[in-house]
């Protein structure tokens, strides 16, 4: 039995994401009926929102959980190895070796994409409101605190989105597209976005 620490954040992301290609092509393998898919994908929010608290910053949106931000940030290669083999080890035992074979497909191939002077640069991994929430402002002000930091550090930050509508937000807070890239297993392509320090 899997035991929550953020359930209803993992409900909002998953509300908020589950049209996501990524998303979807990580519950391909067949998982029943969609009660069973939801379980199975707010499992995943829920584990990378404690990953984030770990290894990077999770900041939420509001005083009631609308949404969610989960940043990584640059680690030691120990470390790293780490948290990715605890990743894989949850996504095998929790979602099945279909989902853990698209999750490694796509994500050895994005980081195959990301240009290497972004290695110290801030990670957006996962970004969320609830549907009926957004247009609100929430978004920007989700992500506020750790780009003031960002910007305070001169660190840059980046990202990648398949959702072209979510383009015009990341531009408005200073991401600019740096590449866009057809993913060969989704078969959609995506965009690598990157914000340099202001200030």
């Amino acid at each position: 039995m899997y035991t929550y620490q953020y359930k209803e954040l993992a409900l909002a992301l998953y509300e908020a994401l589950i049209p996501d290609p990524f998303y979807v092509e990580l519950l391909r393998g067949g998982y029943g009926d969609e009660d069973d898919k939801q379980e199975i994908l707010m499992r995943y929010m829920d584990y990378s929102m404690t990953e984030g608290e770990k290894y990077g910053r999770l900041t939420i949106a509001g005083d009631i959980p609308y949404g969610a931000a989960i940043w990584s940030r640059p680690l030691d290669q120990a470390t790293e190895n780490k948290k990715n083999l605890l990743k894989k080890e949850f996504i095998k035992t929790c979602m099945g070796e279909p989902a853990l074979k698209a999750y490694s497909t796509i994500v050895s191939f994005m980081t195959e994409q990301l240009d290497p002077t972004l290695q110290n640069a801030w990670y957006l991994s996962i970004a969320g409101i609830k549907p009926d929430h957004q247009g609100k402002g929430l978004g920007t002000s989700l992500l506020a605190t750790t780009l003031n930091e960002t910007d305070k550090n001169s660190i840059p930050t980046c990202l990648e989105t398949f959702t072209p509508r979510n383009i015009r937000f990341y531009e408005r807070i200073g991401y600019q597209i740096t590449k866009e890239v057809a993913e060969p297993l989704t078969g959609c392509p995506y965009w690598i976005m990157v914000r340099e320090p202001l200030g």
